[in-house]
């Protein structure tokens, strides 16, 4: 038996461990993961904040550093999960569907992997006459940050539930594209042919400090509960690449809803450390997130009913015939519809 000198022996040890350490080094994954615009992605801002992801993925066995983009719109967003830009990102619920049944079958198909917010839609006017949806005349625009972001859809909804089916499309040559803060000086002002917002916080409650503006209706109304808003996709690609990483996602959007509910003035606090929003203070959006503090997490509402409607109407050839089929294990078994 060949028998080694003490530094001999040091030194074949340490040239073994180094493949090893190597190994741990080129094992991290960056996950990149899309972020937009307000209170919305509250719980994004909190993962980012305070490394969420990086803890549960260490829990799970993962060496994870994650990085974060930034998205005016859900549109370039879902571009950016499909090109792999970013690994996900939050859609609105009809985003989803379409998404899921245009690549089914392959591996750019996208998938729920969390709930994020079910915040509620609240459609706003100046006009002082105009107390329901019917009472919008031809010419009053209805700003939403785009004509396929969830306010699009849920107005499509609110049509038809308003005057019946067919009429899903009565106000879609009335939307005005505009981003949030242009939509609410736009209805303060009273200057432009924008006379109505579908809103989302905190731009709801910061239209309605003006005495002009008014509430007409909300996405409760129109759903009969609640409804998710946002909800974190990603593709069946990335997914199949990272089985763990869903219920990585989960447990970190479930901490920072517990975060919002249970200390509201820290979450408010990193909002706006992250987003200024004018005209709030902490402490406006800390009574805003005491609001709303059942309506952050892992869990999705609505599905099925916006699966259904957009089957009605020929958006989706094949509806999913049960929410679950959008969905990864993950939320499989969560309270969601």
């Amino acid at each position: 038996m060949k028998y080694l000198s003490p530094a001999s022996f040091r030194m074949t040890a340490v040239a073994l461990l180094l493949p090893a350490y190597g190994a741990t080094a080129l094992a991290q994954q960056e996950v990149k993961i899309g972020i937009g615009f307000g209170i919305s992605f509250l719980p994004v801002y909190l993962m980012d904040e305070l490394k969420l992801v990086e803890k549960y993925a260490k829990e799970a066995g993962l060496d994870v550093k994650t990085s974060y983009a930034r998205f005016s719109g859900t549109g370039p967003m879902q571009d950016a999960v499909l090109s792999g830009s970013i690994d996900m990102g939050p859609y609105g619920t009809a985003g989803l569907l379409i998404a899921w049944e245009k690549a089914k079958g392959t591996p750019l198909q996208a998938f729920a992997i969390s709930g994020v917010t079910t915040l509620p839609l609240v459609l706003i006017t100046n006009q002082p006459n105009v107390k329901k949806l019917s009472d919008l005349k031809p010419t009053d625009r209805i700003a939403m940050p785009s004509p396929v972001s969830p306010q699009a859809f849920l107005l499509q909804m609110a049509a038809e539930k308003e005057f019946g089916r067919g009429q899903q499309d009565k106000y879609k040559n009335q939307i005005a594209s505009l981003p949030h803060p242009e939509s609410v000086n736009a209805l303060v002002s009273g200057s432009t042919e924008v006379t109505a917002y579908f809103s989302p916080p905190p731009f709801t409650q910061l239209a309605l400090k003006d005495q002009k503006v008014h509430r007409v209706m909300e996405s409760t109304e129109v759903f009969g509960g609640k409804a998710s808003f946002l909800i974190m996709g990603a593709t069946k690609r990335w997914i199949d690449t990272n089985p763990k990483m869903p219920d990585v996602i989960v447990k970190a959007i479930d901490e920072a809803a517990g975060i919002i509910k249970n200390d509201p003035k820290r979450a408010a606090e990193i909002y706006l450390k992250r987003e200024q929003v004018k005209g709030f203070d902490a402490a406006a959006i800390e009574e805003i997130l005491k609001q709303y503090k059942d309506e952050y997490g892992s869990s999705v509402q609505g599905v099925q009913q916006t699966a259904d409607f957009m089957g009605r109407l020929g958006q989706l050839k094949n509806p999913p015939k049960s929410w679950k089929e959008i969905a990864t294990p993950s939320i499989a078994n969560t309270p969601s519809s």
